[in-house]
């Protein structure tokens, strides 16, 4: 994912694409995420969550290797789609799997498998910064088929873990006798993981703005979502601690809390010290927010699991547009009351969402 988005620049070039038909690419991207999502729920439903991760995997690194060859607009809307459905495929998969194996181990080990998505966004970032002389085409055929390569290795390892699939969660009986209950709390998590999604999207869209509109320097104005990305990875990398010992409900309320204060502070300032600050505190205070949201869904099945994932990707994808609209309406620092209200909005829900039942 970071090696395709750092490289877009260089897509858009070589097709030609004008700003507009960049957006319809990336949104065949997102809708076909969205579509990768619901299936990947009802196939792990059906078949077990572990059957979507080898598969998947093999085809998201194909993919990227064939949205590399695509050089017209109609193969890459084509190629795009591909790409957001095994994606999404593979999302579903990787987070039930997760939440089942977290029911095996008896202890949160959600946050720490999270931590290496960023982790790994961190790493293909800069992977990408190293061959910026290397042609996109050949870079994306050689990370594709490395990814392919390293699902087909894991293959006897997956199907050990097939026993999983057994794990149901630990869903009361009597919220299983209660299905309205329970998919109202669903549909909030699900809301919950938009939120915090919205927050992640504006911070990879605007924070790198926000600061160049306090006159920070490029260097700095390009560190920002970096300092952002970075404390996310390090929260998650404590955050399996923290829900030990305090509980997701507390953990999550106290990080969304310390994410509005911190970026509500920060624009309010209005220095680029601050404004890091600020987005320093978005990463570290949403970093447990969302694999303690999957974990609550995973009591649910793959089903809830992807549907939760599918409303949150829409917050993803809905949070840059929405600054930029309120950006236009108003000011910039104004805009950024939408994520700071959502986080606040965050912790006042936590309790209700993640408590144990």
């Amino acid at each position: 994912m970071a090696v395709w988005g750092a490289r877009m620049p260089a897509v858009q070039a070589a097709a030609h694409l004008s700003a507009g038909q960049l957006a319809v690419v990336l949104l065949a991207a997102a809708a076909g995420m969205v579509a990768g999502l619901q299936v990947g729920g009802r196939l792990a439903a059906r078949h077990g969550p572990s059957r979507l991760l080898v598969g998947p995997t093999i085809a998201f690194g194909g993919s990227l290797v064939l949205l590399g060859q695509c050089t017209t607009l109609p193969t890459l809307v084509l190629g795009a789609a591909v790409f957001g459905c095994t994606h999404g495929l593979l999302d579903v998969g990787a987070n039930a799997s997760a939440v089942n194996c977290q029911s095996a181990y008896r202890r949160p080990i959600m946050s720490g498998l999270h931590a290496a998505y960023s982790i790994g966004a961190l790493a293909g970032a800069a992977l990408v910064v190293a061959t910026t002389w290397m042609p996109y085409r050949l870079l994306f055929s050689l990370v594709g088929a490395a990814t392919a390569l390293a699902a087909l290795a894991a293959h006897r390892a997956v199907r050990a873990a097939q026993s999983f699939d057994d794990i149901t969660g630990t869903v009361p009986a009597a919220d299983r006798a209660q299905p309205t209950p329970a998919r109202v709390r669903i549909w909030l998590l699900g809301a919950m993981a938009a939120a915090c999604l919205l927050a992640e999207g504006a911070a990879a869209d605007w924070s790198a703005v926000h600061l160049r509109s306090l006159h920070a320097s490029e260097a700095t104005a390009a560190a920002a979502y970096a300092v952002y990305s970075g404390a996310m990875a390090i929260g998650r990398l404590f955050g399996d601690r923290l829900t030990s010992r305090f509980g997701a409900s507390v953990t999550v309320r106290g990080g969304a809390a310390l994410a509005a204060v911190g970026l509500g502070a920060g624009v309010a300032i209005g220095s680029p010290a601050s404004a890091l600050l600020g987005w320093m505190a978005i990463g570290l205070g949403l970093s447990t927010a969302v694999p303690s949201l999957i974990s609550a869904a995973g009591h649910g099945g793959p089903r809830a699991v992807g549907t939760v994932a599918a409303t949150g990707y829409l917050g993803l994808l809905a949070g840059p547009a929405a600054i930029g609209g309120l950006a236009s309406l108003s000011t910039l620092p104004a805009a950024f009351t939408l994520p700071v209200v959502l986080a606040a909005c965050v912790a006042l829900t936590a309790h209700r969402a993640l408590e144990q039942r």
